[in-house]
């Protein structure tokens, strides 16, 4: 299949790691420019270090998702060094402090950090590029959500799953807005990842393992390619079948 992302400029944020860093590599393997974004700037650069000396084309993009003015500034930088941004990817969702925390337990003053990072950061990012793609009649914004934002469970992720089920509801709206412009808006909802390669080999019932980065950089590409303008406003769950729909 042509993705046709090799005409693409993309911005994943909360690149430098984990999954982020898993659908920055993968979007550069299909031939898009890539801009790395993360709070650090030493793991931004180690990404795009890597896609560079790969053949491809990235730079970091260092910026606070949760401060809207430092995004506009580092989209502005972004695409003065690679161009346009063509494919939004609001993957930076998880605190730098995350504890599991039931909300009986939880501080007031901890609320705060899940709303702005998994929704004022998305809201914030897709602000900043939204207009430029509808100029260009032609974008793609995809959203990393959790299935936490679905469903309900009990281990202390309340005010995460209450911050990404906000996001989703925010992008399906979205959607409905910008039909017509060549612009869609979709969500991924992933099940229970891997904090490492060990945990792959862990896996709970009734998955066969736990999630991977390149699981979720599939989907992503995917959603980002030419091949999917018919969709738009959707939730794709990427869980290994843990919860069906």
């Amino acid at each position: 299949m042509n993705t046709g992302l090799d005409r693409r400029v993309a911005l994943v944020t909360g690149g430098g790691r984990g999954i982020g860093r898993g659908i920055a590599t993968a979007l550069a393997a299909e031939g898009a420019a890539v801009a790395v974004n993360d709070l650090h700037r030493d793991r931004a650069d180690e990404v795009a270090s890597e896609i560079v000396a790969a053949g491809g084309r990235a730079a970091s993009a260092i910026a606070d998702v949760t401060d809207l003015a430092a995004v506009r500034a580092m989209v502005s930088d972004a695409e003065t060094t690679l161009g346009p941004i063509d494919v939004l990817v609001n993957n930076a969702g998880v605190p730098e402090t995350f504890a599991l925390q039931r909300f009986r337990d939880m501080p007031v003053e901890d609320w705060d950090k899940f709303i702005q990072l998994n929704l004022y950061g998305v809201i914030n990012c897709i602000h900043a590029v939204v207009d430029g793609m509808c100029d260009r009649g032609w974008g793609r914004i995809v959203t990393i959500s959790s299935e936490a934002g679905r469903i309900g469970v009990g281990f202390g992720i309340s005010l995460y799953g209450a911050a990404k089920a906000g996001a989703v509801g925010f992008s399906h709206h979205l959607a409905t807005e910008l039909i017509g412009t060549g612009v869609t808006v979709n969500c991924l909802s992933l099940g229970l990842m891997a904090a490492s390669a060990d945990d792959v080999r862990r896996p709970p019932p009734p998955t066969v393992r736990l999630g991977r980065p390149e699981d979720v950089a599939g989907a992503v590409c995917y959603l980002a390619s030419d091949a999917a303008e018919w969709i738009t406003g959707q939730t794709l769950p990427v869980n290994g079948g843990h919860t069906t729909s």
